[in-house]
């Protein structure tokens, strides 16, 4: 019954994720926000929306391995798995952006700080709001170079009329999906974690991050069917930013968060090299097949080093 109540409740999740995405949207839209914006901050973040949801949750009820194991199994999915199919399908990416000289930092600094504030064992609440500080500085950036960035607008959402009650009661009922999803997927993740004998870390690094990694995936499968070489970069950079400055300091922030760096090290090393693959990738322009399948063979290598733990 749980693993009903796992899927049931991700799939409220995602999808509840995606109605506060589009009508975030056309709120946006109808107050003339640029599309660049719009696409810079509230699509390319709120991609981040499910794993902030499960980490604040996990993070309420006491579960900080929940919590920080979501952010950590989402950047080694966004990178290894997302990036690796993205490069295997699209076989040779042309982006315009100098997606190094401008993002690459941006993807490397956050993790480099939760391996300074969390190397004591924990990421206080005042960590966790200097962690929110840095998201604010992130979208700062993002709109100050927003003629630069390639906005993902669903054109059909131009067209419509607005209409502010169908708006409200839709982002309600995307707000309310979100909350009781996360509720369910946490609990339902612990008692799946405790039905196998296993660490709630492993279920949140592989169960949890899988499911909150999907929106990423859509729409990077999505661009790469438009040639959208910038969208697909940006998503993931953005949601990885995301996920160690919005989700894990949101999170600190409701509780501190407990850190076991020699238990999990592993894990969070991996998500590190991931991320200086991707900075190597960027400053190299290696966006090709091999580079995914590289990716794929890492994720491979992490999933069966988890299966040795089990």
């Amino acid at each position: 019954m749980e693993y009903i109540i796992f899927l049931a409740s991700m799939a409220a999740l995602i999808k509840g994720a995606d109605y506060v995405i589009e009508e975030s949207e056309r709120i946006a839209l109808h107050y003339n926000i640029s599309h660049f914006v719009i696409g810079a901050t509230i699509v390319a973040l709120g991609t981040s929306l499910p794993e902030m949801a499960a980490s604040v949750f996990a993070s309420a009820d006491g579960k900080s391995d929940l919590a920080v194991s979501n952010v950590i199994g989402s950047t080694i999915f966004n990178i290894a798995l997302v990036l690796g199919v993205v490069f295997i399908m699209a076989n040779k990416l042309t982006p315009q952006r100098d997606m190094f000289a401008e993002d690459s930092s941006w993807a490397l600094f956050p993790i480099l700080v939760f391996l300074v504030v969390g190397f004591d064992g924990e990421i206080s609440r005042y960590e966790g709001f200097i962690y929110l500080l840095m998201m604010g500085a992130y979208v700062m950036f993002l709109t100050k170079n927003a003629d630069d960035l390639v906005a993902e607008i669903d054109e059909s959402l131009v067209q419509e009329a607005f209409d502010w009650k169908r708006t409200g009661i839709w982002l309600g009922f995307g707000f309310i999906l979100v909350i009781v999803g996360a509720n369910y997927t946490v609990e339902s993740a612990s008692l799946i974690a405790r039905s196998f004998g296993v660490s709630e870390w492993i279920i949140g690094l592989f169960l949890i991050a899988l499911g909150t990694s999907l929106p990423e995936l859509v729409v990077s499968v999505q661009a790469v069917r438009k040639n959208n070489a910038d969208m697909i970069l940006g998503n993931i950079i953005g949601s990885n930013v995301a996920n160690f400055t919005m989700v894990l300091g949101a999170a600190a922030m409701v509780n501190p968060l407990s850190v076991d760096f020699t238990a999990n090290a592993f894990d969070i090393m991996t998500a590190l090299i991931l991320t200086v693959m991707m900075v190597f990738i960027t400053a190299n322009k290696l966006y090709n097949r091999s580079s995914g399948i590289v990716l794929i063979l890492m994720l491979a290598l992490v999933l069966g080093n988890t299966l040795k733990a089990i």
